[in-house]
């Protein structure tokens, strides 16, 4: 992200629109290949290779063995329409991740058609200029054309963590190139791009750069442990089912079918799918409200957030200055700055002249009010030495002129670093310090401002300059209107917010007060840094703002909140960021004024800088884990009956319930069920009402699993005694297993009514969950086919029932699912999760 370009702007052109479009034809896009990106074939061979869909081509070929080939056909048709549901959930999952692929891609700033502008780092073409800044990632391999006080971390490529100095010099033909992935670790400059993709140096050595890091979280090992555990269960119970068959019947093969089954029944593919569609579309729904995740762990870390340590500036504001008042170097007060035309112009020297901080646009605006002409400021000039801003100097210093020979010299900067660089003595800094409290208290940002003496040399160091105090200018950055009503928002949901800022302690008192931030306790990041552990402990559980804020102090905050148990949440957006962002539970980087070293270090990104978007991205992280366990739950409690049906006729000496072609009906009506239906469920009411979930709290917890279980086993007594009873009422199989089979069909609709909860029916009149009403009413509607159709009633072996027969059918059904709903209650009443 561009902060910094000190070349006249109308001196580089760039490539035309025109030319862009060719080399674009001619060369591609600017990118490596990528290995992980899935083709249909790729998704297709995936999909055949899972054990279920395995299992059901082996029971397809078994019944054509077997000669049944209406039965081996319906199970053939039926395949495919697996094979398409999950087609359709692999390429929305995929189209998801290459947009999120494309938005977590490294921006670069570059000129073309004479106008600087931010593009994505695949769409450089050979021949663009390129600008490069202090925390950027370089796109490509370039030339420089400028560089200034330009130096590169070049570790990728080398292996060598020191930083190189890049400048422009012919005799070393090394000093003048920059590489692709490589990172502007210090200063700023342009170069011309020669290489692109696979032909720079990190794509001819093979190397390949994700923006998206997939690591083991705590959630997918918990789903891991499950998924081996019940397939563990899964082989024992086919296996012992085909054994019992066989020693039963003597019917090997008929066994075999049995297991198979039984298999195809209870074999926890579901898990692993559904996690993967949840986390993938979760982060693909997080983007669309301007957060990206750029790790999956980030999806359930949000709702866990218990503390929210925000920059005030362009985060809690609008990243809009603009100077208000003006102190100049006698304490004389100005409301209007025209009246102090040489601070002004000393400011604007002291800038850039295409700044992108809006501090320096304020400088810049002022200029243009204060002189006719800005141009009149410059006078030909150029910048001979910067000096940029540094964390032990926070000063800026500009020195103009030709050559060797400095004529103006600019400083802006912290009125204590600017003091100290005029010698100011104590008694006059005392009375400054007053006049800075005036202005903070109005929650005005405070800089000073500094002219110095001409030199005929360009000296090593700022201090080397013999400066004049100029005055103070306050800077006004109006709040953002939707930030008091989401800091409300956070107190409601458990999430404490602390505000971190550079400012003086009156201004972000001023401003903390302003947007409902407690004001009782506050400090600054010195004196947080004096404290003892002890006494950082006690202190850290209470403070609601720090100011005087440098990078290093927020790595120092974050421990500290980390230390005292609590789950943080931090932004930042500067390379001196990037320690505390990485040490924060969630690293927050700024997408629009953030630097690319921040963005690679935080966990989500913020696409507008907005502190509402974090608020909302914490909401929905918590609605997706919500929806994530309730279609956990629901995998657990319908695999139960399922599997009981499966298993005791055969222990029982009934004949069999459930065949392979009704496993493949269920199985199309549960894997729409746990991923749309739930996927697409809105938050609860109560989600940013409630406390933050554990971080280390399981997604299988006690309560879960318990009412999980007790749900299905409820659904499995009713089946299998519906089954047995209406055997021994003298039923013919066929009639007792369709009345069965409707019953669990009832049963498995309600169990997702159930389990989605109160909302349920007001999203289905509200239509905010059409995916809801859809599949439920696909299943419905099939289910009275095949009743309905002696073609199809005969090959699912389904006796023909009466309206009444079915009247009751629905009724047991129904009573075995809301049978549960005062034990669930109970549970979740007595059971500690």
């Amino acid at each position: 992200m561009l902060k910094y370009l000190d070349m006249d702007m109308q001196q580089i052109k760039g490539l035309s629109t025109r030319d862009v479009d060719n080399r674009l034809k001619k060369f591609g896009y600017n990118e490596l290949p990528n290995k992980n990106k899935k083709n249909f074939f790729k998704i297709v061979v995936g999909l055949i290779t899972e054990p279920m869909i395995f299992l059901l081509l082996v029971t397809v070929c078994i019944y054509f063995i077997l000669g049944d080939k209406n039965e081996a056909v319906l199970l053939l048709i039926s395949f495919f329409g697996i094979i398409s549901i999950e087609l359709y959930q692999e390429s929305k999952t995929e189209k998801s991740l290459e947009a999120l692929r494309n938005l977590s891609s490294p921006t670069c700033d570059v000129i073309r058609n004479s106008k600087q502008i931010t593009i994505p780092g695949r769409e450089v073409v050979v021949g663009d200029i390129v600008i490069l800044s202090e925390g950027s990632r370089v796109s490509a391999d370039a030339r420089l054309i400028s560089a200034e006080s330009l130096e590169i971390d070049e570790s990728l490529l080398t292996g060598e963590s020191v930083a190189v100095e890049k400048h422009i010099n012919n005799d070393d033909n090394k000093a003048n190139l920059v590489f692709s992935g490589t990172l502007v670790i210090k200063g700023h400059g342009i170069a011309e791009v020669t290489n692109i993709g696979q032909n720079t140096e990190i794509g001819e050595i093979g190397k390949s750069l994700k923006s998206i890091n997939i690591e083991k979280t705590l959630l997918q090992r918990d789903v891991n442990k499950v998924v081996k555990l019940v397939a563990i269960l899964a082989i024992l119970s086919s296996l012992f089912l085909v054994f019992i068959y066989w020693l039963q019947s003597g019917n090997f093969i008929k066994g075999m079918l049995a297991g198979l089954t039984l298999a195809i029944a209870i074999l926890p593919e579901e898990f692993p799918v559904v996690l993967a569609i949840f986390l993938t579309l979760g982060a693909w729904r997080l983007a669309k409200i301007n957060v990206l995740a750029r790790k999956s762990q980030t999806i359930e870390t949000l709702g866990s957030t218990t503390v929210l340590c925000v920059d005030k500036t362009g985060t809690l504001t609008e990243n809009r200055m603009k100077i208000i008042n003006v102190i100049d170097a006698n304490g004389v007060f100005y409301s209007d700055f025209n009246e102090t035309s040489e601070l002004i112009e000393y400011g604007v020297l002291a800038s850039q002249k295409n700044p992108f901080d809006p501090m320096e646009e304020a400088f810049i605006e002022a200029g243009q009010q204060v002189f006719n002409d800005i141009g009149d400021i410059y006078k030909r000039r150029v910048i001979v030495k910067e000096y940029p801003l540094e964390e032990d100097a926070l000063s800026v210093v500009h020195a103009w002129g030709n050559g060797t020979h400095i004529k103006v010299v600019a400083l802006k900067g912290a009125p204590e670093a600017v003091f100290k660089l005029c010698n100011l003595d104590n008694d006059r800094r005392h009375k400054l310090k007053t006049e800075i409290k005036r202005l903070a208290t109005k929650g005005l940002r405070v800089i000073a401002v500094a002219k110095g003496k001409a030199t005929n040399f360009i000296p090593d160091s700022r201090e080397e300059f013999e400066f004049e105090f100029l005055g103070l200018v306050g800077l006004a950055d109006p709040i953002r209107k939707e930030v008091p009503s989401a800091i409300k928002l956070c107190k409601e949901a458990g999430v404490r917010v602390v505000m971190i800022t550079g400012d003086y302690p009156e201004t972000a008192m001023s401003i903390a007060e302003s947007i409902g931030l407690s004001c009782d306790n506050a400090i600054t990041g010195a004196e947080f840094g004096r404290l003892s552990k002890r006494k950082e402990k006690e202190i850290i559980k209470n403070i609601s703002v720090f100011s005087r804020v440098t990078p290093s102090d927020k790595l120092t905050i974050v421990d500290a909140f980390k230390k005292a148990g609590e789950v943080v949440a931090m932004t930042g957006d500067g390379v001196n960021d990037a320690p505390a962002l990485k040490a924060a539970n969630v690293g927050v980087a700024m997408g629009k004024r953030g630097t690319d070293v921040a963005r690679e270090a935080a966990s989500i990104v913020l696409l507008d800088d907005n502190f509402t978007s974090i608020v909302n991205g914490i909401s929905l992280g918590r609605r997706i884990y919500d929806n994530l366990q309730k279609a956990m739950s629901y995998i657990i409690s319908i695999h139960i009956p399922i599997a009981l049906l499966s298993l005791l006729p055969v222990i029982f000496k009934w004949p069999l319930v459930l065949t392979p072609i009704h496993i493949v009906f269920l199985e199309l009506v549960i894997d729409p069920s746990c991923t749309i239906i739930f996927e697409n469920e809105k938050a609860s009411s109560d989600i940013m009402k409630r406390q933050p979930r554990g971080l280390n709290s399981s997604i299988f917890n006690r309560k879960m699993v318990i009412s999980s279980l007790m749900q299905g086993l409820m659904m499995a007594v009713f089946v299998v005694f519906s089954f047995g009873l209406l055997l021994d009422i003298g039923w013919e199989n066929d009639k007792a297993r369709g009345m069965t089979f409707l019953i669990l069909i009832i049963a498995n609709i309600l169990l997702v009514l159930s389990i989605s909860g109160k909302q349920a029916l007001a999203n289905i009149i509200h239509h905010e969950n059409i995916a809801m009403l859809a599949i439920l009413s696909i299943t419905s509607i099939s289910l009275l086919i095949v009743f309905n159709l002696p073609m199809l009633r005969d090959l699912f072996q389904f006796g023909q029932l009466s309206l009444t027969e079915v009247l009751v059918g629905v009724l047991v059904g129904a009573i075995s699912v809301v049978g549960t709903i005062p034990f669930r209650a109970l549970i979740k009443r007595t059971v500690k999760s």
